[in-house]
């Protein structure tokens, strides 16, 4: 940094070079001084309204508030005098003035920022005798819990809403001591985001409502992991007792989820505990019945080994590993069927990496200066995309057209049409957004899979890479082809190359089907035997004639790849519930039962199987995303030319219900009250 870009001042005695513009507050952060807060927060705006991060500056008359207040070349800051110390107290005097003091009964405790401050910065008796003021609770929704006595207005909950959710339904009434955070009109917090005012609040006023009086923060036991409920792959920690997941919170990550998650990730949990699968079964006279492991991988193999390649083919979902993808693909190869469909992938081809990743990464989207999303609806396919665009439009005034359904993206944007032919004004130039395209240094096409595996897939291929070429999407440092992946499992999928070969059997003349988590595959020939391997008892198992449990995400180590092409690993933070097993290990012995056992029997040699089926798979440590060249191809992209006529339909999203995608969150009974309350939110 230049010299004239910092500039010196004195915290507590001690000269200290700070970046020119800083606060007080960040100015004493960069040193380790820990300044108390609790209206301040990194990622909204400055409010300066709890009063709690009080400091004194030499020659001021009384002390400053430091998160709103700059620093100055020179200025004599001090942190710990004894007017600081006094102005500290009396304000977590005035904070627990009305609060209501039920520690014993709050969700927070343990967890309160109150707790801790108080404990540090006030004092050991309170001087308040009068009556503590009352307020009531607002109803929020089935996902967020409101105690708004406790509430200390600091708005963080407010300013999220508004800056970041994009939902400016939450907000002040009233002035002084009759001041309510609330929603104006009752109504519930309707957005993808809302349960991140939880992690927000400093005190209890906002607690997880589904979460509520089932464990205290210090009887649980904290795993870091991965969220697969959609493509962006957001860190998680999944908090566990006695075997059981309580709750799932955000993980630090700036480059994927900043600090955020989705509502479906962090609500969806309780699924994981209905409609499980934890005992093999097998048909018997048209009815399920619980069988052993032994009798279960036999019938397996029976059916598997006594069809022949071309009528045996195989399913995978939206939420399987990697390692299972591979396992599976290789079971099925050994057999002679190459009939392997990824549900998640679609149509996709696999041939080249950058033709189906979000190439400019999730968090390269910020340096776009024009975004074309194309059949695809970013606020409900990957939420924490749809953030990060929010906030360019926000504060930069990224132009944003849109190509497909209807929509509100929470900030503006233009709608160019909803058919193929609005894409083809594009390509042409005969729409006006080509020229706003035209005109950007770095320009971004983000394509969703309601495009890619629609009617008009090819067509949409076409003009894509067309306006790719035109407008200079691919160029010298820059890569602004961005294939938006809904699942977890479409890219790592692509990656192995789970697609079906030019041989494959279509479902309907198979013998011998295999649904790996796979619940929206049709109907099978009627004496078609179908084998479903999974963690939920859903629309799979109920069609299939054996059923073998898997794990869920929770309970396993496991390998996924996101939609910007980052490897990542789940941890497992619980055990499989009775008979279940890991699906790779499943796998493996079925291939040892039929007779063609997979050269590796432990999850080390598994994974270096993987890393030579694709060598990026060995590294889950960043992103591996080809570099961006300077001229775009149709060969670079992997993409073939449209033929015939394209149809006159509608793009969609692919997503047509967000609290519902998989089959974790559709046993989520908290999932099922946000769909009664808010609707499938597309």
């Amino acid at each position: 940094m230049l010299a004239w870009q910092t500039y010196e001042v004195i915290i507590d005695g001690n000269p200290v070079q700070i970046e020119a513009g800083s606060s007080i507050l960040q100015a004493c952060e960069s040193v380790g001084i820990n300044i108390p807060r609790f209206c301040f927060h990194e990622r909204l705006s400055v409010a300066g309204n709890c009063r709690m991060c009080l400091v004194e500056i030499e020659k001021s008359p009384k002390p400053v508030a430091s998160c709103a207040f700059p620093t100055m070349p020179n200025m004599k800051i001090f942190t710990n005098s004894a007017m600081v110390k006094k102005a500290r107290e009396g304000v977590m005097e005035f904070m627990l003035a009305n609060h209501p003091l039920d520690c014993p009964i709050c969700d927070q405790g343990g967890e309160c920022d109150l707790q801790d401050q108080s404990m540090l910065f006030g004092s050991d008796r309170s001087r308040f005798a009068e009556a503590k003021r009352g307020t009531q609770d607002k109803n929020l929704g089935p996902l967020v819990k409101t105690v708004m006595t406790r509430c200390i207005h600091c708005t963080r909950c407010v300013r999220f809403s508004q800056e970041v959710a994009g939902v400016p339904m939450l907000g002040a009434v009233g002035r002084g001591n009759a001041m309510e955070i609330g929603t104006y009109v009752e109504k519930a917090l309707a957005t993808e985001m809302s349960g991140n005012v939880i992690d927000l609040c400093p005190v209890g006023a906002l607690t997880n409502k589904p979460y509520a009086f089932t464990a205290r923060s210090w009887e649980l036991r904290s795993t870091p992991s991965v969220d697969v409920l959609d493509g962006c792959g957001a860190h998680i920690k999944v908090d566990t007792r006695v075997g059981e997941v309580m709750r799932v919170q955000p993980r630090l990550n700036e480059a994927i989820n900043e600090e955020w998650i989705s509502d479906k990730t962090r609500f969806a949990v309780d699924g994981l505990k209905r409609q499980r699968l934890d005992v093999p079964m097998l048909r018997v006279n048209g009815q399920l019945q619980p069988v052993g492991w032994g009798d279960a991988l036999k019938a397996a193999a029976a059916q598997l080994g006594g069809a022949s390649g071309a009528e045996i083919g195989a399913f995978a979902g939206p939420l399987v590993e990697v390692e299972a993808l591979l396992c599976l693909k290789e079971l099925l190869n050994s057999l002679g069927s190459t009939a392997t469909v990824s549900t998640a992938a679609g149509a996709q081809s696999a041939d080249l990496r950058p033709s189906y990743l979000l190439n400019a990464t999730i968090a390269g989207l910020e340096d776009a200066d024009a975004v074309l999303a194309i059949g695809c609806n970013p606020r409900v396919e990957a939420p924490l995309v749809n953030t990060r665009l929010r906030r360019q439009a926000i504060h930069n005034l990224l132009p944003v057209g849109v190509v497909g359904p209807e929509m509100d993206l929470t900030y503006d944007h233009e709608h160019l049409g909803t058919s193929i032919d609005a894409l083809q004004a594009i390509a042409d130039g005969s729409s006006p957004f080509a020229a706003t395209l035209k005109g950007a240094s770095k320009p971004a096409l983000l394509i969703g899979q309601g495009a890619l595996n629609g009617a008009n897939a090819g067509t949409v291929n076409a003009l894509a890479r067309k306006i790719a070429a035109d407008v200079g999407v691919v160029a010298e440092g820059w890569n602004g082809f961005c294939v938006l992946q809904h699942t977890a499992s479409a890219a790592g999928a692509l990656d192995i190359g789970f697609v079906p070969g030019p041989t494959a059997a279509p479902l309907a003349k198979l013998k011998v089907v295999y649904l790996l988590g796979a619940d929206d595959v049709g109907a099978a020939a009627d004496d078609a035997f179908v084998i479903y391997q999974g963690h939920h008892g859903d629309a799979g198992a109920s069609a299939a004639d054996l059923v073998l449990p898997g794990a869920a995400y929770t309970e396993k180590s496991a390998t996924y790849v996101n939609t910007e092409g980052r490897v990542q690993r789940t941890a497992r933070a619980v055990d499989p519930p009775g008979d279940a097993r890991e699906d790779w290990s499943v796998l493996v012995a079925i291939s040892q039962a039929v007779g063609k056992p997979l050269p590796y029997t432990s999850l080390p040699s598994l994974r270096a199987r993987m890393a030579d089926v694709a060598p990026h798979l060995a590294d889950d440590s960043g992103v591996s995303v080809p570099a961006a060249s300077a001229e775009l191809t149709s060969a670079a992209l992997g993409f073939a030319p449209a033929g015939g006529a394209p149809s006159k339909a509608p793009m969609t999203s692919i997503v047509t219900n967000f609290y519902m995608t998989d089959s974790v969150s559709r046993a989520s009974k908290t999932m099922a009250k946000c769909v009664e309350t808010f609707g499938t939110r597309v």
